[in-house]
């Protein structure tokens, strides 16, 4: 079965399962309605003629099944908007299969010869150098970027100079400074996204180098 199939197929349920649901909170909200009519007019029909209903108790009391009636409602319709908006990030995230997002974390793919990444930065610093570190956590090369402004910024490595070979092996750490002081910097690495899934509400991405992350954890699309 393709993604777009299983997508579809998870669609059509989730908007079957939402009309149930719908239905069946309308036949339970009708059923209290009829229950609470019912013992109304038998409490009037058995009162006491020389101790009668109080008629703010009665406006009351259908003003609380207004509000338990406006409540199921209201349920409804959140149940509702929250089924529309995984179907939407289902397609969403139909999208993105076979293409590289930008997720938190230190990982540097290299392909053809480069590697790719990128940061986020807390403030702006004076000088940026980014370390690229083997898979045994040695340097084996600086990049500097030199003064870099807030926000975020991608860098690119060349690995073939350095002669390292085409993998997924490799880290790197994002050093921040503004004078003598630390700039705080996030590090963001590039993933490919293979496939999605649905679980009830939850939409989640499979990628290559992270594996299984929620569709929440994707920074940028690239």
């Amino acid at each position: 079965m393709s993604t777009f199939d299983a997508l579809a197929s998870s669609t059509a349920a989730a908007s079957a399962a939402s009309a149930s649901s719908a239905s069946a909170s309308s036949r339970i909200e009708a059923g209290s309605a009829e229950r609470f009519l019912k013992m109304l007019v038998t409490q009037m029909q058995n009162q006491d003629p020389l101790n009668p209903l109080d008629n703010a108790q009665i406006t009351s009391q259908m003003a609380q099944i207004n509000t338990v009636s406006g409540i199921e409602r209201l349920n409804d319709t959140v149940a509702s908007l929250n089924a529309q908006y995984a179907r939407m990030q289902t397609l969403q995230g139909a999208a993105l299969v076979g293409r590289d997002v930008s997720l938190k974390g230190d990982r540097i793919a290299v392909q053809g010869g480069r590697g790719v990444g990128g940061f986020d930065l807390a403030g702006t610093a004076s000088r940026v150098l980014v370390e690229v570190l083997s898979p045994a956590g040695r340097v084996v090369d600086t990049i500097d970027l030199g003064t870099q402004g807030a926000g975020r910024h991608g860098f690119e490595w060349n690995a073939a100079a350095k002669g390292v070979a085409d993998g997924t092996g490799h880290r790197f750490r994002v050093l921040a400074t503004s004078g003598a002081a630390t700039v705080s910097a996030t590090p963001l690495m590039r993933d490919r996204v293979e496939s999605v899934s649905l679980a009830g509400n939850r939409l989640t991405l499979d990628t290559r180098l992270s594996g299984q992350i929620d569709y929440d954890a994707v920074q940028a699309v690239n």
